[in-house]
């Protein structure tokens, strides 16, 4: 089609989401959570599109384009695979430098890849979305506008005062899109409440739609610094079986900034190109443990009950028992989340303090901010069981088809029992397969393998003996996902 519009979805997936601990962690974090059924936020994100193409002929939705860091690349994959995403791209940033750069790696993608002329829409990875066809028609109107040279933006149509979020005053314009006046920073509880009896100002959602040659127009305009150092970057990718990896020499040297004050906040004016378009769709940007308890539906009492938990006198609560039970008496507008490891008990209207716990745990190098007890990997996943000086016992779960790398330990022996499945065995010059009931030793230094020929799950325990029991113990010889 000769107007047809080149859509590229571009979804920003490299944050941790501290204010969702204990559920997130550094390694697993929030945009990798399904806190309302099935699909995670990442997946809710990939698939916000489905069928806007097929409603609007004008449009073709291109595969997404994930930017993440390298600890979560293959879970991202995963997610994007089990959701029916087809030929994603995943870039892998070698550090975080905010949204700015990231859009910038975006650009020059779509420029040498797709089509200079390729509208980009810019989403955060951890947003909910519950109005999908008003999303479609908002993404449409943006599009429209991004064609023409136009950098949009869309404004939540604030429900409440909130003083969490920065607004955006809207300017001259009618109907479905404005200039954009001024970006206002957080606001206190009084002038949140000005902003909204208005009707001038909405929420600043960080959603933003623009060709790639604007953009790239644009940040060498307004930082031409971040510009250069991305170039750079990009020039020097490869890829790396699914992944993109963008030169980390060049992109270490890129300045880190958002796309808001690298760009936006320059778009103001009668005359500028900058546009912010409303949008009432039900967002959440699930910052906090209280905006998920706003978005999610409650019991009569004003609670939200996950897994096995009894509210007894408990009002307008957040309670999420992962591993055991919760119980509750006489409480209300509390939050508490129990993991395996953890227990987070808070006032709902604390809830975004929940980072400070996080930053303590990292200031006291406790392992709790970074992974769960169960730790997810390309192959599967394992979940520690119990430990002691010289011991440590894991439960492993390897996919159908997954292998392990050839790997050995210095300090370390192990010993496997098969719980499910069936496992092909490699230790020294030996192949061999094991089933349910059966087990092996694998002596320290030698070198060996654990594989899943099978088409379920393999399930084993793996008791760990030896002076040290670190994961960085860990030699790999041989490995399908680029580790060794």
């Amino acid at each position: 089609m000769k107007n047809e519009i080149k859509l590229l979805p571009v979804i920003l997936s490299g944050g941790s989401g501290s204010r969702l601990w204990p559920l997130s962690r550094e390694y697993y974090p929030k945009q990798l959570l399904a806190p309302l059924g099935e699909d995670s936020l990442l997946q809710g994100t990939a698939c916000r599109l489905s069928g806007l193409d097929a409603a609007d002929k004008r449009i073709h939705v291109l595969p997404p384009l994930v930017i993440c860091n390298e600890e979560h690349r293959f879970l991202v994959g995963e997610q994007l695979r089990r959701c029916g995403q087809e030929n994603p791209t995943i870039m892998l940033e070698p550090q975080g430098r905010n949204t700015a750069p990231a859009a910038t790696l975006a650009a020059l993608l779509a420029e040498a890849q797709v089509d200079p002329n390729a509208i980009l829409l810019i989403m955060p990875a951890d947003h909910l979305i519950q109005d999908q066809a008003g999303f479609h028609k908002a993404v449409m109107i943006a599009a429209e506008h991004a064609v023409k040279g136009a950098v949009a933006t869309f404004g939540i149509v604030p429900t409440h005062p909130e003083t969490g979020y920065g607004y955006i005053r809207r300017g001259a314009g009618e109907g479905d899109a404005f200039r954009i006046e001024r970006f206002v920073e957080k606001p206190n509880e009084r002038t949140a409440k000005g902003y909204l009896e208005s009707g001038e100002y909405y929420w600043n959602s960080g959603l933003f739609v623009v060709s790639a040659a604007t953009w790239l127009a644009r940040i060498g305009e307004f930082r031409a610094d971040i510009l250069e150092a991305c170039r750079a970057a990009y020039a020097g990718h490869t890829h790396d079986g699914d992944f993109v990896r963008v030169d980390a020499k060049a992109f270490a040297s890129c300045p880190s900034d958002s796309i808001d004050y690298a760009v936006m906040e320059r778009l103001t004016g009668e005359s500028s190109p900058g546009i912010v378009i409303p949008l009432d769709v039900g967002w959440s940007d699930i910052g906090a443990w209280s905006s998920l308890w706003d978005v999610m539906p409650k019991d009569k009492s004003g609670n939200i009950l996950q897994g096995d938990v009894i509210a007894e006198d408990t009002e307008n609560s957040l309670l999420i028992a992962e591993h055991r039970l919760l119980a509750t008496v006489g409480l209300k507008d509390v939050v508490v989340i129990e993991t395996a490891d953890a227990i987070l008990v808070a006032e709902k209207s604390r809830a975004q303090d929940v980072r400070k716990i996080v930053d303590r745990l990292k200031k006291d190098e406790r392992s709790e901010y970074m992974t769960h007890r169960c730790v997810y990997r390309p192959w599967g996943h394992y979940e520690g069981i119990d430990q002691g000086g010289r011991f440590q016992v894991k439960r492993i779960t390897v996919e159908p088809g997954a292998t392990l790398s050839l790997q050995m330990h210095h300090h370390r022996a192990e010993h496997w029992v098969v719980v499910s499945g069936t496992a092909r065995v490699t230790c020294g010059d030996k192949t061999f397969i094991l089933s349910e009931n059966e087990s092996t030793f694998i002596p320290v230094g030698e070198k060996h393998r654990l594989e899943n020929p099978g088409k379920l799950p393999l399930e084993i325990i793996e008791v760990q003996s030896g002076a040290y029991l670190g994961e960085d113990d860990i030699v790999r010889f041989e490995d399908n996902y680029g580790r060794s």
